[in-house]
């Protein structure tokens, strides 16, 4: 029984060592992506909810704001569900 244990044991110390080393390539690879984000975006978003808001109810959550690069350019794309008219 202790051979079988101690042989569990081991795989259960792998595993853990496997997941942890998964939750740190997740967190590498978001902190990463963080890096990509322009200073001003956060800023931008603000400005263009007010605008919008200023024509239209909207729900701020549902704004999205992401900058891709396509062909060698950067394009700003920016995704909002809009409100049924009424």
């Amino acid at each position: 029984m202790a051979l079988l244990d101690y042989l569990l044991g081991q795989r259960r110390k792998n595993n853990t060592a496997r997941a942890a080393k998964d939750r740190l390539q997740i967190l590498l690879a978001h902190e990463h992506s963080q890096h990509k984000i322009p200073d001003y975006l956060p800023k931008m978003r603000n400005e263009i909810l007010n605008v919008i808001s200023k024509y239209i109810n909207i729900d701020q959550e549902q704004l999205k704001i992401s900058i891709d690069e396509e062909n060698g350019f950067d394009v700003l794309e920016l995704n909002l569900v809009l409100p049924e008219p009424k």
